[in-house]
């Protein structure tokens, strides 16, 4: 398990680096996730130590939210300054996020039609 979780965090830290480095709009985790994907996909397999480990991440997954719920609740008089702005933004974003969803499952269906009438 430690050695599982001590590839996530490096590649993490590689992340990290990588936008520090080319000053890209986007956090160093998920570059690290990107990183991780292309791992996998360049072994084919997901071994036991790191499915386990990140298993046990996701069963603790509400822990992480702690930290984002305390820098809102510091930030609260700006976040009621911004309340309506948070709130297009929010609003926004969901029905993005559900259009293209709903677009991408649309056009996944339709490949699969076709490649099973073929």
């Amino acid at each position: 398990m430690l050695s599982a979780l001590t590839l996530l965090l490096l590649l993490q830290l590689i992340g990290e680096v990588f936008v520090q480095c080319f000053a890209l709009p986007v956090p160093g985790p998920v570059i690290g996730l990107l990183l991780l994907l292309g791992l996998l996909l360049w072994r084919g397999r997901l071994d036991d130590h790191l499915r386990h480990t990140a298993n046990t991440l996701l069963q603790h997954l509400s822990l992480f939210f702690v930290p984002a719920g305390v820098g809102v609740m510091v930030h609260a008089a700006r976040v009621a300054d911004e309340w309506l702005a948070l709130s297009a933004a929010l609003v926004g974003s969901t029905l993005l996020s559900m259009a293209a969803t709903a677009f991408t499952l649309q056009f996944l269906l339709r490949h699969r039609r076709r490649e099973e009438a073929q």
